[in-house]
Parts: structure tokens; sequence; C-alpha cells
């Protein structure tokens, strides 16, 4: 039985700031009939941020922002610091998206400063790690998830772990042409992971969130969600069409909370 799932989607670069306002005004409403230890989420774009961290102020969805740098303030052209997203009230940093490794050079050491400076100032790391196909195919899947893993979390105490959550993200199961992962793989990598971050932090690795993202959709989200380790889900374009989105979540709440 879990006592408690995070359950949102990135947006990516999707939505105006009018169509993100119509689509989290349906999503607050929905949320108000669905179980309270279902944690919702939405992360949209930079733009979109201030109306939507208003219209979201009183309800229960939580605000995350796409990415960060990790200094406060400087010549950083095109970037946003956490000093800003703190100022908006945004609630999540996501970072490392495979997207963000694939076309912008992001790597471990850099998102591990991210990660040290979104605690700063007591924002929640949403820390996306996965393997590629080549990755896969080459049985190297594990050695690269924990790199990744003790890289991005490097010189964290206990303490601070237990505010970071994990996305566990297949590069190969994500966007539209992802496939979608077998739940036995899920289980064996999440059980993995699980087992990392214990030897990481100790007894405050078993509190860390470790949610799946990866072609998540309304076939197959409660064969992810009944994995043992799996305490989230991280939906792509299933959770971008809010009537689809309510399946699931109406959906999940039966099936756990019910």
């Amino acid at each position: 039985m879990k006592n408690k799932i995070w359950v949102g989607t990135n947006w990516k670069m999707t939505k105006t700031i009018r169509e993100g306002l119509s689509y989290t005004e349906e999503l607050i409403s929905i949320a108000e009939n669905i179980s309270s230890n279902i944690e919702l989420f939405i992360i949209p774009s930079y733009t979109a941020l201030v109306p939507i961290k208003k219209l979201t102020s009183n309800s229960r969805v939580h605000i995350g922002s796409q990415n960060m740098h990790w200094e406060d303030q400087g010549a950083f052209t095109g970037e946003i610091s956490p000093k800003m997203l703190d100022e908006i009230g945004v609630n999540i940093i996501e970072l490392g998206h495979s997207e963000r490794r694939q076309y912008y050079n992001e790597n471990d050491e850099d998102i591990n400063k991210k990660v040290h400076s979104g605690l700063k100032y007591g924002m929640k790391p949403l820390v996306c790690i996965g393997e590629n196909i080549e990755q896969k195919a080459n049985g190297i899947s594990k050695e690269m998830l924990a790199a990744q893993l003790k890289v991005c979390l490097k010189d964290l105490t206990e303490e601070q772990a237990q505010q970071v959550m994990i996305a566990y993200e297949p590069v190969w199961a994500i966007g539209e042409s992802g496939i979608p992962a077998d739940a036995t793989y899920v289980s064996e990598i999440h059980q993995f992971l699980r087992e990392q971050l214990m030897n990481l932090f100790g007894d405050a690795g078993s509190a860390v969130p470790l949610l799946y993202g990866g072609s998540v959709n309304f076939d197959n989200f409660i064969e992810y969600i009944d994995i043992e380790d799996v305490n989230g889900l991280f939906i792509g374009r299933s959770a971008w069409n809010t009537e689809s989105f309510e399946k699931i979540l109406h959906r999940l709440d039966e099936h756990l909370f019910a």
C-alpha cells in the first residue's frame, strides 16, 4: 500500500500562457475530486510560470521549472537563477532531462551544482536519469544510472537527500517514438536505484521518491505504479490533455486509495 505518490508532467515547449492557464484551471478542478495522497505537479515553460503560480497559489497543484542555473546572478545570457524562481514561488526544479543532456550538453557535475542551489532556496529538485538504447544494448544500464545518481547527488546530507525526487526515464522510452518499457525491467531498475540510494544515504535513501517516466499512458500506468519501488509517475503526452490526464488520475485514485 502506497501512502503517497507523485504524479506530474513536463510541458516541454508546447503551451502558450493562454493554453497553460486554461489547462491549469481544469486541473485544479480535477484535483478537488481525487485523493490528497496524490501529489500533483506541472512543469510549464518559463513564460507561463508567474501567471500559473498565481492561479495555483491556493490549490493542490505544485509548480516546477524545466531547468535552472546554479548561480544567483551573473553574466549567463538565456539562463534563469534559483533566486528568480524562488521569487515566483516555484516548488520543484526539474534537472537533467535527457533532452537537456542531449541537445545542450548538460552533465552530471553541473546538475549537482543545481541540486545544491535549489535546496538552498527550499525548492525540491526532480533529478532525471536514464540510459540510452546503446547503453542498454551493451548491458551497462545499471552502471550508467549508478554513476548519474552518485554524481548528481554528490555531497548531499541524509536530510537533504530526502528533499530530492528521482525520475527514471529511459531515453529509449520517451518521446514520440518511445518504446514503452516492460514492467519487469522497470521493477528491476527501480529496485537497483533504491539500493543505490540506501548505499549513499542509509535509511534516508528509502524515503527518496522514485518516479517512473517513459511512454506512460492509460494502458500501462497501473502496471508501473504497482511496482514496489515506484513512488510516482512522470507522464508525457498522455497528461498534456486534461481529458486524458483526468482519466488516468481517477483510475489511479480508485486503484490505490478507494
